[in-house]
């Protein structure tokens, strides 16, 4: 008998689906007295791993600087039937480099803005790289859930 986790999970391309329809990203860094810090962000994902940017002098980023542990979440649905998720640990990987922070800022910004125009989106994401730092995640582990693949049984 399969387990119910094995049931609910969303398959690779069922995954990017869901990913792909969301809009913010919720961020769990670890603050110095060890409490979660939450976030939540636009998000991009690049060559597969979940980026996104944010003022260099955020909590985030400090809390990322002294600890690069991080937790990611995307869900949705408001019954229990219908909830899905996708929710990842793994690594921060920080970029300072504003060509680095520009690229994957203008990434960011192009997925959530699909009517500016790219070049004006460019110009923005250049005068943001200098005082913005720039996170690629690396995934060590992925969780994933889709209530409706359960037909309405708990």
């Amino acid at each position: 008998m399969a387990k119910r986790r094995d049931k609910i999970r969303l398959t690779p391309e069922e995954m990017e689906i869901f990913i792909e329809g969301q809009k913010s990203l919720q961020v769990a860094t670890i603050n110095q007295d060890g409490t979660p810090h939450l976030s939540t962000l636009w998000f991009a994902v690049v060559d597969g791993e979940f980026v996104f940017e944010t003022y260099t002098k955020s909590q985030k980023i400090k809390n990322l600087e002294r600890d690069n542990r991080i937790a990611l979440l995307l869900e949705d649905g408001v019954e229990y039937d219908k909830l899905r998720g996708v929710a990842i640990n793994g690594r921060a990987e920080l970029h300072t480099d504003p060509a680095v922070v520009h690229r994957l800022a203008l990434e960011v910004m192009d997925r959530n803005n699909p009517d500016i125009n790219r070049e004006m989106l460019s110009k923005a994401a250049e005068s943001m790289a200098l005082k913005r730092t720039a996170v690629v995640v690396k995934a060590a582990k992925v969780i994933s859930w889709d209530h409706t693949k359960l037909g309405g049984t708990y």
